[in-house]
């Protein structure tokens, strides 16, 4: 990438001839108003800090925007860096103005006044202790741009100009910390905000810049792939553009064609989805037609497959069906001359003009024409969505806008035809409650495609979706349980959550103690309390505990994780009154190293094996057993014939390594028998990418209940919670357990 070098005002007042001389006057005096109040300032790279705000009018004036956006982002930082008053730029440019200026402002006034800023512009921030909840105070900042954003959309551009200009300049930061963090925001928020708003080239430019940031090395391989030499790559373009003109032409239709080499961060990111090499990227040299007529894109296709032949499975059609974010084009990749693959899109002036500018192409009129458009509320529809989690936490909403903001969606219709998308991934669940709240609240089944599907569902693309609901009752707790599938979007968590507080306090308290005794008799710890997980998890209050379980705000892996340290402590003290910890001196040959994954503390080259009748996971408490001849024996703290050997001398201390393997764990199933049950467990199972390694059933003619013990290689505790879970879920499993001792 060049170097950017910003516009002096003149030289921008020479590419605002769009504007009428009013307006351009209007930028004028807010030009001049930041440069008196920042003079004297400078950035971090030495240059005046003027320079940031000319950077940033000058990407929204190649994005078009109006007078009102340009004297926005020449005074966006004045009230944070010079305490010029709001109520001031309201009274010299109007409450639209300021009300711009404010949205953005928000963010960065609540950073440098709290913690350490992730958007300082280039400049040092200001000395000041590191917070200990900056990321939760960064999601909330977050939170207050995107809701500010939900009444005036054009807070997100001039956001997003501010933020390209400062990833033009990172270099000015001194601290790689630093860099590396603005880079991930910019990768992870930013620039899907850009895509979901359809400004393609405001989004592929933050990708590169964070990419060459966060990967330099990586970055740098595939710049040098994709580049060849200079005059062979021109003479490669050219002749492609003569080529695909001189048959444009041979049609009588007018084609504008341009070449380019494709952007590195996409390159690396189909590298990444197709598990290729850069080789077999078959769109490194792009080419754009730009051409009248959506007739005339699909007349262009046929004319560039017939000169070079198609790669097979390589063509999207995103203008019969047009992306999420509103972008239509054709693209093919072809086989060109010299057996070069190719990738060549097609669209007209109007497509081109939106997937540049996207939703800052409509602001070149007055706002109450573009609340008309529909084309512009398809554009900001995700946006606005985000309004119903006004009331909820900061963790909340920015689960909610990462989902919404990220491109894998599917598009399905609803029974009268109407099309949504929603997020690979989202069930019939998550469909009702997209549609309308109550209908969610009262969904008890769903058809797709004219057939009853099970609630956990995924949707397909062009499935046509029918909820079927019940006049009273409500949604169920189990929805929330992310290993049962049931729910995928926030918007549907949020909403079930915010029904099952506002049910009766008793039934989320019986419901919680419910799940409280299942998890602890799945894990085989029933002798730990209630009480001693409320004070665990930090409720003074058990009812407040077990009423924050029933309405799903507390998931049960962090419940686990809990029980196993109460355990952990329990048996610390018991094992204090009966048990030193020598660490023995070893003078025998030691066997060679046994399990991956276990450290001998003090001892390297020491012979490990994983004792068969506790067989401990990574998580638990372990202790070894010297063995005579077979080195160590790795057992759970608990373990009963452990104890019951009274001889500390033989016990030493063990913990588990970085990389722990796959361990066996022996479970208990008690079902009512049917045809085709041991295959369903067998599935869940399969499905958690767990192997089972031995399994009986036991059945009797005389009882309908059959015994299922099965042995599975899980990975830690969290793993086996979940699939415990789900077995749990199989249709007339009533009992699962881990066998114990």
């Amino acid at each position: 990438m060049t170097k950017y070098t910003p516009p002096t005002f003149d030289q921008l007042l020479a590419k605002l001839a769009y504007l009428s001389a009013e307006e351009r006057d209007l930028t004028r005096r807010a030009y001049d108003l930041a440069a008196r109040l920042h003079d004297g300032q400078t950035r971090s790279s030495g240059d005046p800090y003027i320079v940031h705000p000319l950077a940033v009018c000058d990407i929204l004036a190649d994005l078009r925007s109006d007078a009102e956006t340009l004297a926005a982002g020449f005074l966006h930082d004045v009230v944070e860096d010079c305490g010029y008053p709001l109520t001031q730029i309201e009274q010299e440019f109007g409450q639209r103005v300021m009300k711009l200026v404010a949205g953005v402002t928000k963010l960065s006034t609540q950073t440098a006044a709290q913690l350490e800023p992730t958007d300082t512009h280039g400049r040092p921030p200001a000395a000041s202790p590191p917070s200990p909840t900056r990321q939760e105070e960064w999601a909330e900042n977050m939170r207050r741009l995107f809701m500010s954003s939900v009444e005036h959309p054009l807070i997100l551009v001039i956001k997003l100009a501010d933020r390209l200009h400062n990833m033009r300049t990172l270099e000015a930061f001194e601290s790689e910390q630093k860099r590396q963090r603005i880079a991930r925001e910019t990768l992870d928020i930013f620039a899907p905000v850009a895509n979901r708003l359809g400004m393609w080239q405001i989004k592929w430019e933050l990708e590169d810049l964070a990419f060459r940031h966060l990967q330099p090395s990586l970055y740098q391989s595939i710049k040098e792939k994709i580049a060849q030499r200079r005059p062979a790559r021109e003479r490669f373009i050219n002749r492609i553009i003569h080529e695909i003109e001189g048959d444009a032409a041979s049609l009588h239709i007018a084609a504008e064609v341009t070449g380019r080499p494709k952007h590195i961060y996409s390159t690396w990111q189909k590298m990444q989805r197709k598990g290729i090499g850069f080789e077999k990227v078959y769109d490194v040299h792009g080419f754009r037609v730009l051409v009248e007529t959506e007739g005339d894109c699909y007349t262009m296709l046929g004319l560039v497959h017939r000169r070079w032949p198609p790669i097979p499975g390589e063509l999207d059609d995103y203008i019969g069906n047009p992306k999420s974010n509103g972008y239509r084009s054709l693209h093919t990749a072809v086989v060109g001359p010299d057996n070069t693959h190719m990738e060549v899109q097609i669209r007209t002036h109007a497509m081109h003009a939106m997937a540049e500018q996207g939703v800052a192409a409509h602001w070149l009129y007055k706002e109450a024409a573009k609340k008309e458009d529909p084309a512009f509320a398809n554009k900001v529809a995700w946006l606005r969505a985000l309004s119903s989690y006004e009331d909820e936490s900061s963790a909340s909403m920015m689960e909610a806008m990462r989902s919404e903001l990220f491109e894998d969606r599917v598009y399905v219709f609803t029974p009268k035809g109407d099309l949504l998308d929603l997020p690979t991934g989202a069930t019939p669940v998550d469909f009702a409650y997209h549609i309308h709240t109550e209908v969610g609240h009262h969904c008890r089944g769903a058809r797709v495609n004219g057939k009853m599907v099970r609630l956990d569902y995924q949707l397909q693309s062009h499935d046509r979706v029918e909820i079927v609901t019940a006049k009273q009752g409500g949604p169920s707790r189990d929805w929330l349980n992310p290993h049962l599938g049931y729910v995928r979007t926030s918007r549907a968590r949020t909403k079930i959550k915010q029904w099952l507080r506002k049910q009766n306090r008793e039934q989320n308290i019986a419901a919680g103690r419910q799940s409280l005794d299942r998890l602890l008799k799945q894990l085989n710890l029933r002798t730990i309390s209630h009480e001693d997980v409320a004070l665990a998890l930090d409720y003074d209050n058990l009812d407040d505990l077990l009423a924050a379980i029933g309405y799903g705000d507390i998931p049960n892996e962090r419940i686990a994780g809990h029980l196993i340290n109460l355990r952990q402590q329990a048996e610390a003290e018991a094992r204090a009154s009966i048990t030193p910890e020598p660490e023995p001196n070893f003078e025998v040959e030691l066997p060679e190293a046994g399990d991956a994954g276990i450290t001998v503390r003090g001892v390297d080259g020491l012979l490990t094996n994983t004792a068969r009748c506790c067989r401990p996971l990574p998580g638990e408490p372990i202790v070894g057993y010297i063995t005579r001849g077979r080195g160590v024996t790795i057992h759970r703290q608990d373990c009963a014939n452990v104890l019951k050997r009274n001889e500390p001398e033989r016990l030493i201390q063990v913990d588990w390594g970085p990389d722990t393997p796959t361990y066996p764990v022996p479970v208990l199933i008690k079902a009512w028998n049917r045809a085709g049950l041991l295959h369903d467990i067998t599935a869940v199972v399969a499905a958690e990418g767990i192997n089972i390694s031995d399994s009986n059933t036991s059945t009797n003619r005389k009882s309908p209940i059959a015994a299922i013990h099965i042995t599975m290689d899980v990975r830690d505790v969290s793993q086996l919670t979940r699939v415990l879970q789900r077995i749990e879920r199989v249709q007339n499993v009533f009992l699962v357990e881990r066998m114990r001792v």
